[in-house]
């Protein structure tokens, strides 16, 4: 999605999509702010849609961001082939503008922000692991598209 199709204001879902879990982010356009939103952690792709259907619904996005990650040299592997698809199928179901978004060691930053936020141990972490990487992802596409405005 070419983000000079994004209007001025409106509400973004980020997504972190992972095969255990997807953490889910949102953030306003006019704002330039992502904030974690929570994890999907159904098993089953129909439970898994379903999630983000309601999310879709409560939220009223102009368009969603999925985190494609790649090596650290930007070359590509299994996941990223998975993450796109993820993308594909999410614009396919609920008819949405998709941005891809470099993803590239978002967990580890959001890992070491827990934390450094005292969120000792992982099975505190956990939980809102994925939520905290999806909205950095989101931060980044935001500050991307801030950056890139004329």
């Amino acid at each position: 999605m070419p983000e000079a199709f994004l209007p001025e204001r409106g509400t973004l879902l980020g997504f972190d999509f992972g095969l255990a879990r997807i953490g889910v982010a949102v953030g306003e356009l006019e704002t330039g702010q992502a904030s974690p939103l929570g994890t999907i952690a159904e098993e089953a792709n129909a439970a898994r849609f379903a999630a983000i259907a309601r999310l879709i619904g409560e939220w009223h996005p102009v368009a969603l961001v999925v985190g494609i990650p790649t090596r650290l040299d930007g070359s590509t592997h299994e996941m990223t082939a998975r993450c796109r698809r993820f993308a594909h199928q999410l614009h396919g179901r609920y008819g949405l503008p998709v941005a891809e978004a470099d993803e590239r060691l978002s967990s580890a930053a959001a890992e070491s922000g827990l934390r450094e936020a005292g969120l000792a141990g992982w099975r505190t972490r956990k939980p809102v692991l994925d939520a905290a990487a999806a909205q950095i992802i989101l931060q980044h596409f935001l500050d991307a598209h801030r950056h890139a405005k004329p």
